[in-house]
């Protein structure tokens, strides 16, 4: 299989179709649809619930946008590319739960292709998933990583450990000395099987079976979502709460703010190459709190998630 954006487009539509219609029956409450489009080039659909029975706020956007110049968050780590044009395709969601016992959940499959006509394009994938609980339990923590580790191991044994570095990395605020939550797998600059942990300016790959095979594994990222993170919503959801663990949650969603719009990547992408400010900021969450200098006291559940959850562990 040569260079398919076609065949990527395709896939990315039917996954957030399917990720949607899985969801809202968990929910309960129909998703909003907004179709948009971009003056620079290309649009997209942003599906979106809020009150809802299960998320507070959900959203599984899809995206297909072009542009002139690659946006500095996209050349910066490859300066040949800069000032030729490009196309980003993706899909990426975010649910927040209300019930503080089941987590918050981050998932996206993306490809980016940039070249000027007449010569060999660059391309990449990237993508991931991770976990964010308020609450921790071994038990979802083992099988949202078990899940990860199941759809990467038919590519090969050594993409799991190194994704799940990866994203233990990347989902780290610096400014806090703390990750974001319990991790997952995390993978961006991905063009060829034989990449690094750190697929950085590599350019474009050349072999028709290097898009083959990086595009089969971005798919079997994309289809273990929903069997990584269901079981766990439905095994929380109806858990009892009150206040003090809904004060708590609004607390850590905080830091959950503070990473998405101080380092994460594809924030900064969209909002340097003009993206639909609506459909980037989805993300964060509807209600948060922060507290000056405030820490949980030793001992309780709110601890434990500090202790027992938020240090990089091998869950499987």
């Amino acid at each position: 299989m040569s260079v398919n954006v076609e065949a990527v487009k395709a896939y990315f539509l039917q996954l957030q179709e399917l990720v949607v219609e899985r969801m809202e029956c968990l929910d309960g409450h129909l998703f909003r649809r907004d179709q948009w489009t971009r003056p620079e080039g290309g649009g997209g659909i942003s599906r979106l619930v809020e009150e809802g029975g299960l998320l507070e706020r959900g959203g599984v956007n899809f995206s297909h946008v072009q542009g002139a110049a690659l946006p500095p968050s996209a050349s910066a780590h490859r300066p040949e590319l800069a000032g030729k044009p490009w196309q980003a395709l993706g899909v990426s969601l975010v649910f927040h739960p209300r019930n503080p016992h089941v987590p918050t959940v981050h998932m996206n499959v993306r490809f980016f292709i940039a070249g000027r006509e007449g010569e060999e394009p660059s391309w990449w994938f990237g993508g991931g998933m991770d976990l964010t609980p308020y609450y921790g339990y071994a038990e979802d923590a083992v099988h949202f990583h078990a899940t990860c580790k199941k759809a990467l191991d038919p590519f090969g044994a050594g993409y799991y450990p190194r994704f799940k570095k990866w994203c233990d990395d990347y989902f780290f605020i610096k400014h806090r000395n703390e990750p974001r939550g319990i991790g997952g797998i995390f993978f961006d600059d991905f063009n060829r099987p034989d990449a690094g942990p750190h697929f950085q300016g590599v350019g474009g790959a050349r072999l028709e079976s290097d898009f083959e095979h990086c595009f089969e594994l971005v798919q079997s990222v994309g289809d273990h979502f929903l069997p990584a993170y269901v079981p766990v919503a439905q095994r929380r959801q109806g858990m009892p709460y009150g206040e003090r663990e809904r004060d708590f949650q609004a607390y850590r969603r905080g830091r959950y703010v503070e990473f998405n719009l101080v380092y994460d990547r594809g924030t900064l992408f969209g909002l340097q190459s003009g993206g639909r400010t609506e459909s980037i900021l989805m993300s964060l969450p509807p209600l948060v709190k922060w507290r000056y200098d405030w820490h949980p006291e030793p001992g309780t559940a709110e601890a434990r998630l500090y202790y027992d959850f938020l240090t990089p562990r091998d869950w499987v």
